[in-house]
Order: structure tokens, then C-alpha cells, then sequence
């Protein structure tokens, strides 16, 4: 069974790591790339913390 939230925290973790090297080429498209990334890190992290505790 694929645990929700999973796929967004990879994903945000891929999309923040090629936002931070777009940071060399055009530093303002970079960081907002990786700000992207970071939100759907946190959104997927906190996924995966609720659905860990209503499973017990």
C-alpha cells in the first residue's frame, strides 16, 4: 500500500534540487523553482505525519 504523501515530499525534493542549480544560469527562476519544491515538501511531510498517526 503506497503511503500517501509520498509522492509529493520526492517529488519536492527533486523539483528544490533543480531549482537550487537553476540558481547559476537565472538566480530569481531558480529560487522561485525551489521555493515550489520546498512547498511541496512541507505539504507531503505533513501528509505522511497525519496519515502515520491516524493509522494507529
Amino acid at each position: 500500500m503506497a503511503r500517501e504523501g509520498l509522492i509529493p515530499t520526492v517529488l519536492g525534493s527533486a523539483v528544490t534540487a533543480a531549482g537550487l542549480a537553476l540558481r547559476a544560469s537565472n538566480p530569481a527562476l531558480g529560487w522561485g523553482v525551489a521555493g515550489f519544491g520546498l512547498a511541496h515538501l512541507v505539504l507531503g511531510s505533513i501528509d505522511l505525519v497525519q496519515h502515520r498517526t491516524e493509522g494507529k
